[in-house]
C-alpha cells in the first residue's frame, strides 16, 4: 500500500481569478476540463491506494552528491511511479516499477502539440536524519491547474502526493542515506498526452509519472567553485561578483502575456525561452530578466520569481516587492509564496539589526528600478525558485547599461536571512508544518 499523504488539507492554495485575463481563455479551460468533457458513465479516479509494486532487481550505483553525474542531470534513481488515463475508463491503477524508457507512438499528441505539464520539487535529507518534502501539496495542486490549461485530465492532487511519497519512501533511503544530511534529490512529476491520433484535438489518453533525479546543488551559488550557471561563466568569461548577473529581455521578446499560460508549468513556457537564455549566457550573463510591454514591466528572472527590496520614495520605508499573480503571467511559485509568507510573519518589525519591510505584490518596471538605483533607494534583489532556491542578484543589464545591485558581501541581507529560514525548515532544523516527513520503506 502506498504511504498516505501527510500534508494538511488546509495548506493548499488556489490561483486567483483576474478581470484582465481573457474570458475566452477561462471559458476554454472550463470547456476542456475532463470533468465535463463529453464523457459518459463513471470514470475511475486516480487512486494511489491501488498502486502495484515491481521492484528493480538491477540496482544502480549511487553517485556522490553534487558530483559529475549530478551536474550532467541524467542520473535517475532505481524506480518511477506512473498511471495511465484514457477517456473511456479514467485512471488505471498506479504502478511503482523500475525506471526505464517510455513507449509512445511517433504521432503522440505530446510530440506535436506540447500537451505536457510538469512540476519540480525536492526530497531533503534533514540534519535530524528524516526525509522531508517541502509544501508538496502546493506542487500537486498547481500541476492539476497546469493540466487543465492544456486539456489534460483532472485528478485529486492528494493522490498525486501519495504517489510522490511512495516513490520517495522507496528510493530515498538508498539514494539519500542518513550520512548525506543537507543533501537532496530532485523530483519531477510529469503528465503527457500519449493519444496517438494526429489531429489537433483534446487528448483521449495521457500518462502521469514521477521520477527522482540526481541534481546539482544550485543553491550553493556562493560555494567555491560554484556551478557554472551561478558563476556567470559563458564564452570563456567569468565574473568576480558572487551574485547572479541578469540581462533584461529585448523589446521583441516576450515570455508571457495576460490571459496566456505563464501561470501554468507547461513545456511551452520553457522551450521558446531557450534562445534568449543562450544569448544571455553567450554575453556573460546567468539568466534573462523577462520584461513585458512598452513600459518594461518586470516579471520573472529566467524560470524563477524575482524580488527587489527598495526604499519607498515618499515614506522612506523598505518594501519587499514582487510582481502580482492576477494577470496570469507569473508562475505561482512555491518558494515565492513561502518567501512572502515568512516575510509577512517575521519581518514586520526590525530585529537583530535587520530593518522591517512592507511586503508588496504589485507591478513595477525598469524605470522604477533605475530611479531607485540613481536615488540610492535600491537595497537588493534576488531570484527564488526550486532550482536556484534563493539566489542574490548583483547586476541587471538594461539597454546597454549595468545596474550594480548592492550586496552585503556574498548576498543581500534579506536574501540571506530568508534563505536560512527556508533551509532550516527543509532540512529539519526547525519543526514546521511546511516540512512533510516521509516515512522510509525498509527492505
Amino acid at each position: 500500500m502506498a504511504p498516505a499523504a501527510l500534508t494538511p488539507e488546509s495548506s493548499g492554495t488556489s490561483t486567483p481569478t483576474t478581470t484582465t485575463a481573457s474570458k475566452l481563455t477561462e471559458a476554454g479551460i472550463k470547456h476542456a476540463s475532463h470533468n465535463s468533457n463529453g464523457q459518459t458513465g463513471d470514470l475511475a479516479p486516480l487512486d494511489a491506494s491501488l498502486m502495484t509494486t515491481t521492484l528493480n532487481k538491477n540496482l544502480k550505483t549511487v553517485p556522490e552528491f553534487d558530483g559529475p553525474e549530478a551536474k550532467a542531470q541524467k542520473t535517475m534513481t532505481d524506480h518511477m511511479v506512473s498511471a495511465l488515463w484514457t477517456i473511456e475508463h479514467g485512471w488505471a491503477a498506479p504502478e511503482l516499477k523500475p525506471y526505464g524508457p517510455l513507449s509512445i507512438m511517433p504521432s503522440a499528441s505530446v510530440l506535436h502539440y506540447a500537451t505536457e505539464c510538469f512540476e519540480g520539487l525536492k526530497l531533503y535529507r534533514g540534519y535530524d536524519g528524516r526525509l522531508r518534502l517541502f509544501r508538496v501539496s502546493r506542487n500537486c495542486a498547481r500541476m492539476c491547474r497546469s493540466a487543465s490549461r492544456i486539456a489534460l485530465p483532472d485528478f485529486d492532487p492528494q493522490e498525486l502526493e501519495k504517489m510522490i511519497v511512495a516513490l520517495c519512501a522507496r528510493d530515498g533511503p538508498r539514494w539519500l542515506p542518513k550520512d548525506r544530511a543537507g543533501c537532496f534529490l530532485y523530483i519531477r512529476p510529469t503528465m503527457i498526452a500519449t493519444d496517438s491520433a494526429l489531429g489537433v484535438q483534446r487528448p483521449r489518453e495521457a500518462l502521469l509519472y514521477v521520477i527522482l533525479a540526481c541534481f546539482p546543488d544550485m543553491s550553493k551559488s556562493l560555494a567555491s567553485p560554484a556551478p557554472p550557471a551561478m558563476r556567470g561563466e559563458a564564452n570563456g568569461h567569468s565574473k568576480a561578483s558572487p551574485g547572479l548577473r541578469l540581462i533584461a529581455s529585448s523589446e521583441d521578446t516576450i515570455r508571457a502575456w495576460p490571459g496566456g499560460f505563464g501561470y501554468a508549468k507547461v513545456g511551452a513556457n520553457y522551450g521558446p525561452s531557450l534562445v534568449a537564455q543562450g544569448e544571455a549566457k553567450a554575453k556573460g550573463f546567468d539568466q534573462v530578466l523577462w520584461l513585458f510591454g512598452g513600459d518594461d514591466y518586470v516579471t520573472e528572472a529566467g524560470a524563477s520569481n524575482f524580488f527587489v527590496v527598495l526604499r519607498e520614495q515618499s515614506s522612506g520605508k523598505l518594501q519587499l516587492i514582487t510582481a502580482p499573480l492576477e494577470e496570469r503571467m507569473i508562475l505561482e511559485g512555491v518558494t515565492r509564496a513561502s518567501v512572502l509568507e515568512l516575510a509577512r510573519e517575521r519581518l514586520t518589525k526590525t530585529q537583530e539589526g535587520v530593518e522591517s519591510v512592507e511586503v508588496v505584490e504589485k507591478r513595477f518596471n525598469m524605470g522604477d528600478l533605475i530611479a531607485a538605483y540613481e536615488e540610492g533607494r535600491f537595497v537588493e534583489a534576488f531570484a527564488a525558485g526550486t532550482a536556484f532556491f534563493v539566489a542574490p542578484v548583483s547586476v541587471i543589464h538594461f539597454r546597454g547599461r549595468d545596474i550594480a545591485v548592492p550586496m552585503d558581501g556574498d548576498s543581500g541581507v534579506y536574501a540571506r536571512l530568508i534563505k536560512q529560514w527556508l533551509s532550516n525548515i527543509m532540512y529539519g532544523k526547525q519543526q514546521h508544518e511546511w516540512g512533510v516527513v516521509v516515512e522510509e520503506e525498509t527492505e
